[in-house]
């Protein structure tokens, strides 16, 4: 079978090796000069800087694509453990220490709060429960009702219409600490105070598994994958955009035209592009009976980002590879970002360093850093051309009047994306980051399928749709849309 796939980001790559595997022609088509997709990577005056994502767990998920090809994916890239996991810093002063030696994290509760020990082994017992039957999920299609049903109960036991914070609240009384276990739905494009209590899982799996980082940064888990590709018979063509999913009178697609105007036949397609952009550019209204204009527009979309990517001609040792920088409103900046869609004045930050784990990513004695601001998608009214120099100023003054002293006389490269950047480059539905935000509503069954209701042999793989965000969610995305096509 040939199958082409549209996007050589992570959930595509996964679908593409995978698929390649069981004997399929496959190729694959970027729109950019780089694969990697979310991951993309810059590189300037000899820093380089990870685009995306930085924070690899269930490391399992990689290593399977290798074994998929009987190859081993140490032959390719070193994986590495992060420790701490993150240092979550507030502004009274507090840092919170956060890692996967249990004795350690029960150590820094007691620190911040000795009542909130029982509470939180009381939070793990239940969090153990979760685990076992979200993550049971993270490979399995739901493309019928009856898919859903039959997870129901489970999900009805575990109260999955409670938030993550809502949860977290029952067990921990100290609002920092509450911070410190609710915070991880933003790392897949959730408002922890709405993204439902199955996301607790992703404490679960820190906790058992680890934080990884490989060696020369994100970016060489993609360039690997890429080689596994290539090694294992498939194509890549970069700088290929595609300006449509081709689809005859029996709405089945035949292949993709790229902008150029040159057709690639197929006898199925794989989106790993923004699944509300392929249906609203990719393909004709006409073929859409299902997910219609309105029905891709009224979904919940999750936020944007503003991100800095600098470097620095000193080496800042006391900052650890992973920084979680608390502002002073915790839930009220969270309603300016999903809700009011308002940009605020105050921020919560990721301060990315991996030069603290590989110092090749930067000049002998400098770091290579990002800072990232979740911030709202273009649904709100922000003018981001008048509002990024600004909002950039007063995030770069943060960190030199809190974390980075001295920060201005020492940066000596610099680069920023924010929400445009998303919708143009990255042809993100509303600028956003993430997709469809993880609802409840918007999860399993109720997220976009992995196979189209519209086109029979369009499949979709990546965050926009099951199992979501993230890269377990992505790599899983790309298992689900080979298995389909495997039994097609």
């Amino acid at each position: 079978m040939r199958v082409v796939v549209v996007g050589a980001g992570f959930g595509g790559l996964a679908a593409a090796i995978r698929l390649r595997a069981q004997g399929h022609d496959v190729t694959v088509v970027e729109a950019r000069d780089k694969a990697g997709g979310r991951a993309y990577v810059y590189e300037q005056d000899g820093f380089t800087f990870d685009g995306g994502p930085t924070i690899i767990t269930a490391p399992w998920l990689v290593h399977e694509l290798f074994e998929r090809c009987g190859r081993r994916s140490e032959d390719y890239v070193q994986l590495v453990p992060v420790t701490p996991f993150y240092n979550v810093r507030f502004p009274d002063g507090s840092v919170f220490r956060y890692d996967g030696d249990r004795a350690h994290v029960i150590e820094e509760i007691r620190r911040f709060n000795p009542a909130d020990v029982a509470g939180y082994e009381r939070f793990v017992a239940g969090g153990d429960d979760i685990f076992r039957t979200g993550f049971g999920l993270i490979d399995t299609p739901f493309l019928r009702l009856a898919d859903m049903l039959r997870v129901l109960p489970d999900l009805v036991r575990l109260r999955a219409d409670r938030s993550v914070a809502s949860y977290v609240n029952r067990f921990i009384r100290d609002d920092r600490l509450r911070q410190v276990f609710s915070f991880h739905p933003l790392l897949v494009g959730g408002d922890p105070f709405r993204t439902t209590s199955i996301y607790t899982l992703i404490h679960t799996l820190e906790q058992r598994w680890g934080v990884w980082f490989a060696m020369g940064g994100t970016g060489a888990l993609v360039r690997a994958l890429v080689q596994l590709l290539d090694d294992a018979g498939g194509a890549l063509r970069l700088s290929s955009p595609v300006a449509e999913i081709v689809v005859d009178g029996r709405r089945r697609a035949t292949g993709v035209r790229l902008t150029t105007g040159e057709l690639l036949p197929a006898d199925a397609v794989v989106s790993n592009a923004d699944v509300a952009w392929t249906y609203l550019n990719l393909l004709p209204a006409g073929v859409r009976r299902h997910n219609t204009d309105r029905r891709v527009r009224r979904q919940r979309y999750s936020m944007s980002l503003f991100v800095i990517y600098f470097g620095t001609n000193r080496r800042y040792e006391d900052v650890a590879h992973h920084e979680i920088l608390m502002g002073p409103r915790y839930r009220g900046l969270l309603d300016d970002v999903f809700r009011r869609k308002r940009l605020a004045d105050d921020f919560s930050l990721y301060l990315h360093r991996p030069t603290a784990t590989d110092p090749s990513l930067a000049p002998p004695g400098c770091d290579a850093w990002y800072v990232l601001s979740p911030v709202p998608n273009l649904a709100g009214d922000t003018d981001w051309r008048a509002a990024a120099p600004r909002y950039r100023d007063a995030i770069m003054g943060h960190l030199e009047r809190h974390v980075l002293p001295d920060l201005s006389r020492h940066v000596v490269t610099e680069h920023r994306i924010d929400p445009l950047h998303f919708a143009g480059t990255l042809r993100s539905h509303l600028g956003s980051a993430f997709a469809a935000e993880p609802l409840l509503t918007q999860s399993a069954w109720m997220r976009p399928h992995n196979r189209s209701e519209d086109v029979p042999n369009l499949y979709f793989a990546g965050a926009g749709t099951h199992p979501g965000a993230g890269l377990p969610g992505v790599l899983s995305s790309g298992k689900i849309v080979a298995d389909l096509i495997g039994d097609a």
